[in-house]
């Protein structure tokens, strides 16, 4: 199997401005005489489009998780859970608890037993953020902000301009932060920066305000490194439709209602009464939003501390064979949905202890002391690969019928059914269903310089509407299937944030709305056109699939219907974690349908 390393491809713009003077690119107008006639033009192709099914995609190491259940009106009922194996802390084995080694514990007066007692555990697993969110930076988002292009309007009306209170570390969104009766403006004692900062939380689907039950609970299913059919070189593939629970699950860590919440998770510390100041006023941790939930302390104490010295937590792999990970669902209240898109790469479990120490000068009357230590699931992602081991088991409905019977059948579709995770996407043929040659050669014959080329996909808003509303897909990937790299330019993209919103803006494949809702994806394909016209490439067929971000980069091999079983197939790994889908107007429709599935060529043509 082939699976490249999940990435960011930030660093890749500037590898390929150094190759550029190797490249042969087309300047737009090249070869028009100057003082000739010319004019311009727009013809329509036909593109023929066929719908595929995805059975089940591999899930170890994403760099998205999918966690709670989304009902879609038009693909069904999609639940996600994490399986995912803990690390020992830093990777490192046989971990010292307290200060003393355990078979040192004991020996002497001072090596006395240290006596470890859990006294905490906590499961953090951020939300993804839009970090674009405050257009004035005035620390009020503005979703919240009723003018959030002026920094200096006071939100809260406490007398105090919302960039003054960022400045002073009180909260824009409250007159009185501390809650002692007295307004912001004329409190001088409010203490500054212990507010929980609401954010802009991304990826979040389904009811935000629903409750949810939170279980987590012990595997029992050993998640392998790397495949032995590959001689132990490629990770081991953990598909989509591995069913973890109930086989594979024992005790309980955890079972808690809860809600979400958009705010920092802000921990105080706690006063001490030998001292003057008041520690209650200050900032402890802050944690982005996210899921916190506490875990059963017992649990750990057994399974973890009071191993100290053991072969268990000798090395990682040990640990790993030993404790073989977590099992972690999120099912929303009768009748909600709610599903949460998690990088779990910053997912981590915080075990709090307190230990016995030999009270001397430094500590006289202390005789406890407390740590704490951090076991995390994967690392890495960003530019850098993903280590560890986490799989995303997604259970979801059959397709209706009319989905159903439109799949691997290699006809014209009338529509086009794009869905993430273990969905589907498309191919598509340009021009027509032989390659093409008759149309490329006339075009050719007409001498066009081709100024832009565009695939229009419009939404089927007949269908969609009918099911109900729908989370539709943000973007379109469209790819060269026999490569499978995205029909993008890095010479000539445009990319004004480092956000999904705001790169590769010269490629588009945005959803389009109107009044509301989505009517239409355009892709430009004017470099792949270019290719086939000028520089003779092959008119390939290309993919189709939606993507969260054009930004992640990789191939996998998923498993795809053959007969009776699946067969392996490698596809980029955009539309695997994403769990939004869309329906699109085919090519299969009337010659004069508006909407039909189309390739418009805008051109310049000398002598005309």
């Amino acid at each position: 199997m082939k699976r490249l390393m999940y990435s960011l491809i930030a660093g890749v713009f500037m590898l390929a401005l150094a190759g550029s003077c190797e490249e042969d690119l087309l300047t737009l107008g090249d070869g028009v005489i100057g003082g000739e006639p010319f004019g311009t033009g727009m013809e329509v192709y036909d593109v023929f489009a066929y719908n595929r099914n995805i059975a089940a995609f591999p899930t170890n190491r994403l760099p998205i998780y999918q966690l709670g259940r989304l009902n879609d009106p038009v693909f069904g009922t999609t639940e996600g859970s994490i399986t995912a194996q803990l690390n020992l802390p830093s990777n490192v084995g046989n971990p010292r608890f307290g200060t003393i080694a355990q078979a040192d514990e004991g020996t002497s007066e001072e090596n006395i037993e240290e006596n470890e007692r859990v006294t905490s555990v906590v499961l953090y697993m951020p939300f993804f953020l839009n970090n674009n969110s405050d257009a004035d930076s005035d620390g009020v988002i503005d979703e919240l902000d009723d003018e959030d292009d002026n920094p200096n309007n006071d939100t809260d009306g406490d007398g105090l301009t919302n960039f003054e209170e960022r400045g002073t570390g009180t909260d824009p969104l409250n007159p009185d932060t501390d809650g002692d009766g007295i307004n912001d403006a004329d409190d001088d004692a409010t203490p500054s920066n212990i507010f929980p900062i609401r954010r802009e939380v991304d990826s979040i689907y389904g009811n935000r305000e629903a409750q949810f039950n939170l279980r987590v609970e012990r595997s029992t299913f050993f998640l392998s490194d790397f495949d032995p059919n590959t001689g132990f070189q490629e990770p081991s593939p953990n598909y989509s439709d591995l069913q973890i629970s109930p086989t594979f699950v024992n005790e309980v860590l955890a079972d808690t209602v809860m809600t979400l919440s958009e705010f920092e998770i802000v921990t105080l510390q706690e006063d001490d009464p030998d001292t003057e100041t008041d520690e209650s006023t200050l900032v402890e941790e802050r944690r982005a939003p996210g899921i916190l939930v506490n875990l059963d302390t017992l649990f750990f104490q057994q399974n973890f501390i009071d191993l100290e010295g053991s072969n268990e937590l000798l090395s990682n792999a040990n640990f790993r064979d030993f404790l073989r990970g977590l099992h972690i669902t999120l099912t929303p209240e009768a009748g909600e949905e709610l599903l949460v898109l998690l990088d779990f790469t910053r997912a981590v479990i915080e075990i709090n202890y307190e230990y016995d120490v030999v009270e001397n000068e430094e500590n006289e009357g202390d005789t406890v002391r407390q740590n704490s230590v951090e076991m995390r699931f994967l690392q890495g992602g960003g530019n850098s690969a993903i280590t560890g081991n986490a799989v995303n088991t997604l259970n979801s409905d059959p397709y209706a019928p009319e989905i159903a019977n439109a799949l691997d059948t290699d006809e014209n579709a009338s529509r086009i059914f794009l869905k993430g995770g273990a969905g589907t996407y498309a191919e598509i043929d340009l021009f027509d269903q032989m390659g093409g040659g008759d149309i490329i050669n006339q075009i050719k014959q007409e001498d066009w310089i081709i100024n832009a080329a565009y695939l229009i996909f419009t939404v089927d808003r007949d269908f969609i509407d009918a099911a109900g509303p729908l989370d539709e897909a943000t973007r379109l990937l469209v790819y060269n299937t026999e490569t499978l790299d995205p029909l993008y330019n890095l010479l000539t993209e445009v990319n004004v944030a480092a956000s999904a919103s705001g790169t590769f803006l010269n490629y588009d494949g945005f959803l389009q709305e109107e009044n509301g809702v989505g009517v239409r994806y355009s892709v430009n394909i004017t470099e792949h056109l270019n290719d086939i016209i000028i520089r003779d490439s092959a008119n390939v067929r290309l993919g189709v699939a939606i993507t969260p971000d054009l930004r992640l980069n990789g191939t996998d091999e998923v498993l795809v219907p053959d007969g009776a079983g699946t067969a392996e197939k490698l596809l980029p790994t955009h539309a695997g974690i994403t769990p939004l889908g869309t329906v699109l107007v085919g090519s299969n429709t009337a010659p004069n349908d508006p909407n039909r599935l189309r390739l418009e060529i805008h051109y310049t043509e000398v002598d005309p």
